[in-house]
């Protein structure tokens, strides 16, 4: 039994309650969590998990629905109390980070499912690599020395999905005009129909936003349109072709139609230009329940779509809901990935 790999986040935050009380939503799930091993204790007990939870390394083999704690060499005081993060926090949430990921690429786990990160907390820990760290995309695609990855959302609805990609991710606005370019519109176009695909989309329907207000107006109000993201889609719908994957492209259009139009149903999927281009349009329309992909990870990685919530850690008020969708998704992805190994 090939467990999933679920690292916590910020353990002063309300990573290790949620992915906790996710597993005891999930009563058939096989998972090793990697974190600090006393506070995963406690939110063991506080979900109520008993029998489900114990300790383990690689040499534990783990029977259907255990959870395995994994004893990380990265602790925190004993003095760590929720909502009020410590130094030594963010050095361990990045190894804690790097080791689930290690888990899952060595085979030990089927996928990597994150919790909710402090990005502030692991830059200024002083741990080595840390100062360089803006999220996990970059950092896991640096780790495993993967090629062009794409960051992208799936929201749960109506017992499908709904999904949308990034031509770029953690991008200051000041520097998205030289951010984008034709393969990154070409990347997250293609990637977002392999995802759309895997759920189950034979043919994808899909929209690409523009960068400027109403797509640049022809030029007026920007040329991002006319020069980078219009021939993006003309390559990506020639890529496509060459795959044989049946999809129909529409764009560069403005966002907030875009979103609009697909939310009514015209479209499976949108492409964004930018982080909050996506983000915004995904909270409005599934708050809490929104996983984060990354596409082209030679692992399957999710993860919530949340922050760390400091004000309700350690409060039992924390909602599970976007750690639960995390793990399905998650399952669901490894388990295509496995089937396509055969």
């Amino acid at each position: 039994m090939t467990p999933l790999v679920l690292s916590v986040g910020c353990p002063s935050g309300i990573g290790p309650e949620v992915t906790l009380g996710a597993l005891r939503e999930l009563p058939g799930t096989t998972a090793i969590v990697v974190g600090d091993p006393d506070t995963l204790a406690r939110a063991a007990v506080a979900a109520g998990l008993g029998e489900r939870v114990r300790p383990c390394d690689k040499r534990t083999s783990l029977r259907a629905g255990q959870i395995g704690l994994w004893q990380a060499s990265a602790r925190l005081p004993r003095a760590a109390r929720p909502g009020r993060p410590e130094p030594q926090g963010g050095a361990a949430q990045l190894a804690w980070i790097d080791a689930a990921c290690d888990l899952v690429a060595a085979g030990v786990g089927k996928a990597l499912v994150t919790g909710p990160a402090s990005k502030e907390s692991i830059a200024t820990s002083g741990a080595p690599r840390a100062r360089r760290f803006r999220g996990h995309t970059e950092h896991l695609a640096a780790r495993l020395a993967a090629g062009p990855v794409v960051m992208a959302f799936v929201v749960p609805r109506d017992g499908t999905w709904f999904a949308t990609s990034l031509v770029t991710t953690h991008v200051p606005i000041r520097r998205l005009p030289r951010a984008l370019t034709e393969e990154g519109v070409v990347q997250a176009t293609v990637r977002l129909v392999e995802l759309l695909r895997a759920l189950g989309v034979r043919s994808p329907r899909i929209v690409v936003t523009g960068l400027n207000p109403h797509a640049g107006e022809a030029g007026l109000l920007g040329r991002e349109e006319l020069e980078v993201i219009g021939p993006g889609v003309v390559l990506a719908q020639k890529c496509l072709a060459a795959q044989r994957f049946r999809a129909r492209l529409l764009g560069p259009i403005g966002a907030e139609s875009a979103y609009r139009m697909a939310v009514g149903g015209a479209f499976d999927g949108v492409v964004a230009m930018f982080h909050d281009q996506a983000t915004i349009a995904c909270k409005l329309i599934g708050f809490g329940e929104i996983v984060n992909v990354t596409l082209g990870l030679p692992i399957v990685r999710t993860s919530v779509d949340h922050g760390t919530a400091y004000d309700l850690a350690g409060k039992g008020t924390a909602s599970a809901a976007g750690m639960v969708s995390a793990i399905r998704l998650a399952t669901q992805l490894s388990t295509l990935a496995a089937r396509k190994m055969r």
